[in-house]
């Protein structure tokens, strides 16, 4: 062979090797990485039936305890009439399930000494096993705190007393909380009428800090300004989850977050946030301190694609596990890059579909219970079933 063979077996060997060493590379990274994703199977026995000839309506929250009981809260209101005819009523608005989903206790309801929500929404199980709840209506402006049996403790908030996303004594339909208990602090999603995380001392309710986007003030006069609609009476957070709004996909980043609707907290101490309609997470570093973002299913309009936060169970948290309600699915999301690297379910009443995946949390074996609003009113359980292979 001549020179120019020589040179042309010469580029054919280097492309060979080439293809190989990117072919070798590609299979490691496809491989390794799904290797390491949790997944999931539906429970379709759980829970349990509930007794009394109780059921639930738009299931608005869920939590789980140290004993890994599963605790929701759910909205008596969203029943229709048809389904409360005959022998059938609404179950308590707080219910606490065993892992086998059989009904441990059962509580909640209007009572002497605090204002019960115009519209449940959020619950949280702090180590102490004080139960939170959220309030989700749009004159709600306080949050509550009892016992695990029930017996009210204190109330963060007067409904009808809010005054915006810089007040620092009342909320504005808030959505969720969460207790950094190392600082003995309340976070709270705060919400559907104003639009910050606000922290709170979580013995004595006293005001510490809030912050909205990228750590700024808070600003409601750029929902006005951009001619968004405000709730109107007493349709909290249905509507505001509803309404229209100016964000733009293709547009710059929204200055402010629309919807607050999770704050979560990881073992390293970020602190997360669903901005929910504007289908973005929120990273923060506990006094506020922005550190990034990233969009998830950018182009979805309507009730946004980013409603809660959970995390993978490895020491790490390697995964966040977040729902979608209105695409009606589920993102599993490499913590560190906030890059979707796998998905699970789809829209309808099957087990393992969603209509209004709303919430979701996850107990110490890495099960998962995701809640349903609408007219999902369930609140399904996925266990565990190991890294992908």
């Amino acid at each position: 062979m001549g020179e120019g063979g020589n040179v042309v077996r010469t580029i054919l060997m280097i492309a060979m090797a080439v293809l190989a060493a990117f072919s070798t590379l590609s299979t490691l990274s496809a491989g390794a990485q799904p290797a390491q994703v949790p997944t999931f199977r539906v429970d379709p026995a759980w829970p349990k039936p509930l007794p009394n000839h109780w059921i639930v309506g738009a299931v608005a929250g869920v939590a789980v305890d140290a004993r890994d009981h599963v605790w929701i809260t759910h909205r008596p209101s969203t029943l229709q009439p048809n389904e409360t005819r005959s022998i059938w009523r609404a179950a308590p608005p707080v219910l606490e399930l065993d892992q086998d989903g059989n009904l441990v206790s059962s509580w909640g309801g209007p009572g002497t000494g605090y204002e019960w929500p115009q519209l449940e929404h959020g619950i949280y199980i702090d180590r102490q096993d004080r139960v939170w709840l959220g309030a989700g209506g749009d004159k709600d402006a306080h949050i509550l705190k009892f016992t695990r049996d029930g017996k009210f403790l204190m109330q963060i908030g007067r409904q009808g007393k809010g005054t915006g996303s810089n007040d620092t004594q009342n909320l504005g339909a808030a959505a969720n909380m969460i207790v950094d208990a190392a600082a003995n602090e309340l976070y709270v999603a705060d919400g559907y009428v104003n639009h910050r995380v606000i922290v709170f001392d979580a013995t004595t309710g006293a005001y510490k800090r809030h912050w909205g986007a990228y750590g700024r003030k808070p600003d409601d006069g750029y929902f006005l300004r951009a001619g968004e609609r405000l709730p109107g009476p007493f349709n909290g957070a249905v509507q505001n989850e509803n309404k229209p709004s100016q964000y733009d996909p293709n547009g710059p980043p929204p200055p402010q977050f629309r919807i607050v609707h999770a704050v979560r907290m990881s073992n390293d101490g970020l602190v997360y946030v669903c901005d929910r309609t504007n289908d973005r997470i929120q990273v923060f570093r506990k006094d506020g301190t922005f550190v990034h973002e990233a969009f998830i299913a950018k182009h979805t309009l309507g009730s946004g694609s980013v409603w809660d936060i959970g995390f993978s169970i490895d020491p790490e948290q390697t995964f966040l596990i977040v729902p979608d309600g209105t695409n009606q699915q589920i993102y599993i999301l490499d913590r560190q890059s906030l890059q979707v690297v796998s998905t699970f379910g789809s829209a309808g009443h099957w087990a393992g579909q969603f209509y209004g995946a709303h919430n979701l949390a996850v107990d110490s074996k890495g099960n998962l219970f995701i809640t349903e609003t609408y007219e999902g009113k369930r609140v399904q359980k996925f266990t565990y079933t190991g890294p992908s292979r």
